[in-house]
């Protein structure tokens, strides 16, 4: 591999100079490249180097454009089978984002720096600091996607990962700041505003977000097989994603058995003998009808409900009932204020059953050991669970301790 400076005359009389690195790769193709300035061709002589030594250097003409790749990553996703949900994000973050300003680079010539003028593209472009953290998520898995076909050996974008990474969480931590009690989670006199208020087929399901803290795709999942009311316990063993599709849970851990108390379970045999059912038509070995989906949750028809109807017929109007409101600002046709509901979205009572479980039972929560948290949300790890609730959990009176520490230090 050898770097040697190359001068020309233009057609115009111009004296022009650049830098060719002169090199084999692996399989002894001769390949030239050109760089502006020494030190940049010092560089990636030196790289290129250790990369054909190793058999991973991938020079630009054997390699492909970030949109020619991504094609193949989405292909790749499929046939893995990923779920719908995810594979329409992937497809999402290469048309709006990824391939409208950098689809036509090519692998090899991305660069760390390359990629930080990405990420602050999309920042002047008016994208949330949520969505480029997940663009640049899905850019690093279709770069490794093609690590993986042979067409770059690096990956620059988890590579900026790991150098800024502690960093940006720690900012981004900062400014989410934690979860609180009256504005993130419900307090325990809202809820019991709630309770009083719930009925009609709703009421199960509420009742079941907050003393069980299913996920809203747990909720819409649920069947009938899978509660077991003898022993008053629910099994998380499936989920309905947004496009209304049953699939297996968010995790492995998320495959759980959660206990329910007498309140669910009673509200539970109510709405059993009102539940939607839709008949297959078919009959089992017993001449019993087969039911289709066998949903506890289900639409009018018996098909998984739309996590939307939830919150505007269900949740919304609950809260609204209960006086957990806020002013809107806004006027309907008679003049009169138009309220929201001061808590918007079903994770709000999965935030407080964590509170409930963590809470001290004299102060009428459960008193779970952090373990026993993690196993009742169907965390993946404990650090989620601390991560999220730690700063819920009981603390001992450090002053006290502190002054009687320095009270026998002081002796």
């Amino acid at each position: 591999m050898s770097v040697r400076k190359r001068e020309w005359t233009t057609p115009k009389g111009d004296k022009k100079s650049a830098w060719v690195v002169d090199y084999h790769d692996a399989g002894g193709k001769r390949h030239l490249k050109t760089f502006t300035k020494k030190k940049a061709a010092d560089a990636f002589a030196a790289t290129a180097s250790v990369e054909v030594r190793e058999g991973v250097h991938v020079a630009d003409s054997a390699s492909a454009t970030i949109e020619e790749a991504g094609k193949l990553w989405i292909a790749s996703a499929k046939a893995a089978g990923l779920e719908r949900a995810t594979i329409e994000d992937y497809e999402r973050h290469l048309r709006l984002h990824i391939n409208p300003l950098i689809g036509k680079t090519r692998l090899p010539s991305l660069s760390i720096a390359k990629v930080r003028k990405f990420e602050d593209d999309l920042r002047e472009g008016g994208r949330s600091p949520a969505m480029i953290k997940k663009v640049l998520v899905s850019l690093g898995t279709l770069i490794a996607d093609a690590q993986e076909l042979g067409l770059v050996a690096r990956n620059v974008a988890r590579d900026m990962k790991r150098r800024r990474g502690s960093g940006e969480k720690t900012q981004e931590k900062r400014q989410r700041g934690k979860l609180k009690i009256g504005v993130d989670i419900p307090t325990r006199e809202d809820i019991k505003a709630m309770l009083a208020v719930l009925v009609g087929r709703w009421r199960p399901m509420i009742l079941m977000a907050i003393f069980c803290g299913l996920r809203a795709s747990e909720l819409r999942g649920l069947k009938w097989p899978d509660v077991d009311v003898d022993r008053r316990e629910i099994h998380v063993r499936q989920r309905a994603d947004r496009f209304n599709d049953i699939g297996r849970p968010k995790s492995e851990s998320s495959e759980r058995t959660v206990p329910a108390p007498p309140m669910v379970i009673n509200a539970l045999k109510e709405w059993k003998l009102a539940c939607p059912k839709r008949n297959t038509g078919k009959k089992d070995e017993a001449g019993e009808p087969i039911m289709a989906l066998d949903l506890v949750f289900p639409n009018g028809t018996g098909k998984v409900e739309q996590l939307n109807n939830i919150l505007r017929r269900g949740l919304h109007p609950a809260w609204i009932a209960a006086g957990i409101a806020l002013d809107s600002g806004k006027l309907d046709k008679k003049g009169k204020p138009i309220l929201e509901p001061k808590y918007t979205g079903m994770h709000a009572l999965r935030h407080f059953y964590a509170s409930w479980c963590i809470n001290r039972k004299e102060d009428g929560g459960l008193g779970l050991t952090p373990k026993m948290v993690q196993e009742r949300m169907g965390h993946s790890t404990i650090a989620m669970t601390m991560d999220t609730y730690g700063h819920l959990f009981p603390k001992d009176n450090d002053a006290d301790e502190l002054a009687a520490a320095e009270k026998a230090f002081m002796a």
